[in-house]
């Protein structure tokens, strides 16, 4: 188990922002080991939905066991529209016909087995000794993880209203943040800051010495930074 993790709010098919965000990790790291906990929704809505999920998996195949990549909702809604052409329409008007272009198909059914299948096989859900990562959030009421798959992919309320303690810090995407900074609370700390929205890609810095992040990344989904940045949470 690695003492410093990076956790990567929604990059929706951000896939320039991702590639700057990866090398200020690894400036950061600076060759300590690491985990990087991506939590879902690389696809929709953005240009690169296949640039995205190319460099993810070629990062996963170069780190096996330190590069973490989950499930979030609308990886789900591609593979629900892949299995079943009913699901089709809500995918495609939640951002699909963005990611069909970004592959060069038109269909759902002409997506890629080798992504579909390394799409299906990724976790809704990740834990260390001092936080658990999941897309969107759990249901409040019990400690610990939340069994129910669905709550994980697409919880907000009563998630993000109730100051639950779930045992751990929850680190959470989904619900995004159109200020552009990470909404950091008590129980939890939510990454998405609307990268494709035009905002940026954040990264939290997490250790064993602390529950909650401790410094942050920022990759614009556009080259300038915002000037207003500031690293610490």
């Amino acid at each position: 188990m690695s003492d410093l993790t990076y956790a990567i709010g929604d990059i929706h098919g951000c896939a320039d922002a991702l590639t700057r965000l990866l090398d200020q990790i690894d400036a950061h790291a600076r060759g300590r080991a690491a985990a990087i906990v991506c939590l879902g929704d690389y696809v929709d809505r953005g240009p690169d939905s296949a640039g995205v999920i190319g460099i993810l998996r070629a990062r996963q195949a170069a780190s096996p066991g330190t590069m973490i990549c989950l499930r979030g909702n609308h990886e789900q809604m591609m593979l629900d529209a892949h299995r079943d052409a009913h699901d089709a329409p809500a995918w495609l008007a939640n951002g699909g016909i963005e990611t069909l272009r970004s592959f060069g198909v038109t269909d759902p059914e002409a997506m890629p087995h080798e992504v579909l299948a390394w799409i299906s096989g990724l976790p809704t859900v990740h834990e260390d000794a001092r936080r658990y990562y999941v897309h969107a959030g759990f249901r409040p009421g019990c400690r610990g993880i939340d069994p129910d798959v669905t709550a994980r992919l697409w919880i907000r309320e009563p998630f993000l209203g109730t100051a639950f303690d779930f045992g751990k810090h929850v680190v959470h995407g989904h619900t995004p943040q159109r200020s552009g900074q990470p909404d950091v609370r008590s129980f939890r700390t939510n990454l998405d800051t609307a990268c494709v929205y035009g905002r940026v890609l954040t990264a939290g810095i997490f250790t064993m010495a602390s529950s909650g992040p401790v410094e942050f990344l920022y990759a614009p989904r556009d080259a300038e930074p915002p000037s207003d940045r500031s690293g610490r949470p």
